[in-house]
């Protein structure tokens, strides 16, 4: 029988805080570490070896810190998916002990699925891991926001691959961008959730991307993020 556990690495430079993510990971029954890392370099080298489901990555490792580490991830899948091999990139958890910045943009950008601060329950820190096993992010949406109106939006045509999403397609992208649940968004347009998760499915596809994180992060790198959160709701 194969073992179904969530594959945990666990990439952190102070051991102390590293051990203690292990304890806590390795005493779930769905949950198995399977590595461990001091530093970004060090955790791309485990990551290859291992083959993880998750990656808990503290942001500021040194001397490669865990910004770095995503990046090059998000490189070698690219390289990956270029050659018509599986991608073998896992989903990456950011852990911080700051609040979120313009290097949680970037982080987002090279394909992370959340973040976690360190100082975050150990309660919570399975749910997220189990959360972004599943597919969703972890990052409230009013943070996620908030993230983004401290940047600067950045105004360009509406790009061609955009045009492409159906009317439908247009009001879900942007209800997430509103960061709305599939269950709100079904009410919303009503309609199954089963049939949201299509359409989200088909956007990611159309557009060229990973989750709805990177959704929000791509509405307000082309100038759609304020547009759509301040447009008048769909009516089905």
């Amino acid at each position: 029988m194969s073992d179904a556990r969530i594959r945990v690495v666990l990439a952190d430079g102070q051991r102390l805080f590293r051990s203690g993510l292990n304890l806590i990971v390795d005493s779930q029954e769905d949950m198995t570490v399977v590595g461990q890392a001091r530093d970004g370099e060090e955790a791309l080298s485990v990551i290859d070896a291992t083959r993880p489901d998750i990656v808990l990555m503290d942001m500021w490792m040194a001397p490669t810190n865990g910004l770095e580490a995503v990046r090059r991830l998000s490189v070698s899948r690219a390289e990956a998916d270029g050659d018509g091999a599986a991608s073998p990139r896992p989903r990456v958890i950011m852990l911080t002990d700051l609040e979120l910045d313009r290097h949680s943009l970037e982080a987002i950008r090279y394909g992370a699925s959340g973040f976690l601060l360190k100082d975050s329950s150990p309660e919570f820190v399975c749910e997220a891991v189990r959360s972004v096993y599943a597919g969703n992010t972890v990052l409230a949406s009013h943070d996620l926001n908030a993230l983004f109106d401290a940047a600067t939006e950045v105004v360009r045509p509406e790009p061609p691959e955009y045009a492409t999403l159906t009317e439908r397609e247009r009001n879900v992208f942007a209800a997430v961008v509103r960061g709305a649940s599939n269950a709100e968004i079904a009410e919303e347009l009503c309609l199954s959730e089963s049939t949201i998760k299509t359409h989200i499915g088909a956007i990611l596809r159309k557009l060229g991307l990973r989750d709805r994180l990177q959704v929000v992060t791509y509405s307000y790198e082309n100038g759609l993020g304020r547009r759509l959160r301040a447009a008048p709701r769909a009516v089905a």
